[in-house]
């Protein structure tokens, strides 16, 4: 028993101490459960650490088009509301992403009302203007930004975001022919951009 108690048992978890602090997926976990029992400084905790990359994805989704400040801000409106739906089987950034994602489509399929989501005749709005040259030219930011709604929402969640066509589909009401199709699309425009 002498050398027993100087070796930590085997799959026992040790609390914290300020020599070794918790893991983050720890830390994240144990704010996911503080949150969702109505915590708000842990749910701010969870904020600070997601909102970059939910802001990034939001903007890149919306591409101009409404406030991505105040549909970042949505998103997490309704993360709070729901937190109490999260269950843990993906970890939270996944599933906030997920919510993201939903948040963005319901935004869009409110602000299009009779418009189509995939709208025809806007890649002049991406192909006209003054040859770019250096930089400008590989603007790619701007230039997915100019893409037609619906291809550029499949360009960001499949190219960027890395979503298969089955979960786009899934996800944006059309089939996976047409988010291949939308994908097609914008690779092309995007192309013929950064080549003038």
């Amino acid at each position: 028993m002498d050398g027993a108690r100087s070796r930590p048992e085997a799959g026992l978890i040790r609390p914290p101490t300020p020599d070794r602090p918790v893991a983050h997926g720890a830390s994240e976990a144990a704010d996911v459960a503080l949150a969702a029992a109505g915590d708000a400084r842990a749910f701010e905790r969870l904020y600070r650490q997601h909102v970059p990359r939910i802001h990034s994805l939001v903007r890149r989704m919306l591409g101009g088009e409404g406030d991505p400040d105040e549909l970042t801000q949505d998103v997490f409106v309704r993360a709070w509301e729901r937190l109490k739906t999260y269950r843990g089987e993906a970890a939270f950034g996944t599933w906030l992403h997920r919510l993201a994602v939903n948040v963005i489509l319901n935004w869009r399929r409110s602000e299009a009302g009779a418009r189509r989501w995939f709208e025809e005749g806007t890649e002049t709005d991406l192909l006209e203007g003054p040859r770019r040259t250096g930089a400008e030219a590989l603007d790619l930011e701007s230039a997915i930004a100019k893409l037609p709604p619906g291809a550029r929402q499949v360009f960001v969640l499949h190219d960027v975001e890395g979503f298969k066509h089955e979960e786009i589909a899934a996800m944006t009401g059309v089939t996976p022919g047409t988010s291949k199709a939308q994908l097609h699309r914008a690779r092309m425009l995007l192309r013929a951009h950064l080549e003038r």
